[in-house]
């Protein structure tokens, strides 16, 4: 099997996850720092944080508030709101999948109630799966939102500032007192220490390390999103 098609089949839901595929394939490692692919995906983490506190907050909030109330009338219709918003957060969670990680999830089935009328359709809230599982997803990729966007950036930031500081070099001796970039300047008993990125050899090395950083972020990022599309396929397709 070719490795193209062992990266479809990884994805495609064909077999157990609904449907779920591919709408892109990934870029070969050396051309994903410069694809629109990867920025795509950064954009995913870097986005995903305040729509994870949104869903966070409302999850737990209605959950709680459901709970406390349940011994009263009031607590049904709350946790049946609860499973209301956790599919509109799960269908906005889908759509961004879709348009930033390149993965179709079809949406679970819509909710049917067996009974008529305002009960019926409580009743029918409290007994949606899908729902609940939204509910889930709010809750358990909160940290996940946190912990991406953070390595995201980081990684990112570095990288590109590292790869490009022969570019911008000279600055420092032009509008500072320092000769390069300084990485320390201490004093103790024993003597004065200072250390400055100025050599020929010393940029470039800081630019290679720049350059790997850069050339490992995508994977990275990647590895980070492909929890997401786990998640996406278990937790808000079908």
């Amino acid at each position: 099997m070719s490795t193209h098609t062992m990266q479809r089949s990884e994805y495609d839901g064909d077999t157990g996850h609904g449907g779920a595929h591919r709408t892109e394939e990934p870029p070969y490692a050396w051309r994903a720092p410069f694809s629109s692919y990867f920025y795509r995906e950064v954009g995913y983490t870097l986005t995903g944080l305040p729509v994870a506190i949104v869903g966070f907050v409302t999850a737990v909030t209605l959950f709680c508030l459901g709970l406390g109330t349940f011994v009263t009338v009031l607590g049904l219709p709350v946790l049946a709101g609860l499973t209301t918003a956790a599919r509109g957060f799960g269908r906005l969670e889908r759509a961004r999948v879709r348009g930033l990680l390149a993965l179709d999830v079809p949406g679970p089935k819509p909710v049917r109630a067996v009974r008529p009328g305002a009960w019926g359709a409580i009743t029918a809230r409290l007994a949606d799966g899908a729902g609940w599982k939204a509910a889930l997803y709010q809750v358990v990729m909160f940290p996940w939102a946190i912990l991406s966007m953070v390595l995201s950036l980081v990684f990112l930031c570095v990288g590109w500032t590292l790869a490009l500081y022969p570019a911008y070099h000279w600055v420092f001796a032009r509008w500072t007192d320092w000769p390069g970039y300084r990485l320390y300047d201490f004093t103790t008993e024993s003597g004065h220490y200072e250390y400055y990125i100025q050599s020929p050899l010393q940029i470039a090395g800081v630019s290679l390390i720049g350059l790997l950083f850069v050339l490992v972020t995508p994977q990275l990022v990647r590895g980070l999103t492909n929890v997401n599309r786990l998640a996406a396929r278990g937790l808000l397709g079908r």
